[in-house]
């Protein structure tokens, strides 16, 4: 049987030998978070700000989700602190469910100041898992009054998160192209 070498593979992700537990983990949210915001970055303003989906979201409101979103997972969830406007990228601070929902950003804000903000936030999270086992409890009060999540499962889940973005993101882009 030979070895199938077949590998679409980006240069910039982690090394498949490096380091496991919380280092890995840090590895591979900083790599989806730069790309992500690097893919919005190279795009030209009037795109980063318009939408062709029947949802309406745009790149740049993408890019206030996650970095709200991470924020809302590691900083308000896990370390309990308290944290200015959580739901910022929302037109709605209980979105769940609700169509009138939609993600938001306001004009003066640009993407430069969304990508160094989401820059912050992930050496925020890389300090939390450099400091704090994978198996800790995140604290209770901020976003968890009851049954709060370990640390690993809240890096699974926001990585969860930023793949299914960068997919939409992907696909946004996507239906911009000619045929």
């Amino acid at each position: 049987m030979t070895d199938d070498q077949r590998m679409d593979r980006d240069d910039r992700e982690p090394d498949k030998h490096g380091q496991a537990g919380a280092a890995r983990w840090a590895a591979y949210l900083d790599w989806v978070r730069e790309d992500l915001a690097a893919t919005v970055l190279a795009l030209p303003d009037d795109v980063r700000r318009s939408s062709t989906l029947p949802s309406g979201w745009t790149p740049v409101q993408l890019l206030s989700h996650v970095l709200h979103m991470e924020q809302r997972w590691f900083v308000w969830g896990f370390l309990g602190e308290q944290v200015d406007d959580p739901w910022g990228d929302w037109t709605d601070d209980e979105p769940w469910g609700r169509e009138e929902a939609r993600w938001v950003v306001a004009d003066h804000v640009s993407a430069e100041q969304l990508a160094q903000r989401l820059a912050e936030i992930g050496a925020r999270t890389s300090g939390i898992l450099r400091d704090f086992p994978l198996d800790a409890t995140a604290s209770p009060g901020g976003r968890f009054a009851a049954d709060p999540p370990s640390l690993e499962w809240i890096c699974f889940h926001v990585l969860a998160e930023y793949a299914r973005h960068a997919g939409q993101l992907d696909v946004a882009l996507e239906v911009r192209r000619p045929s």
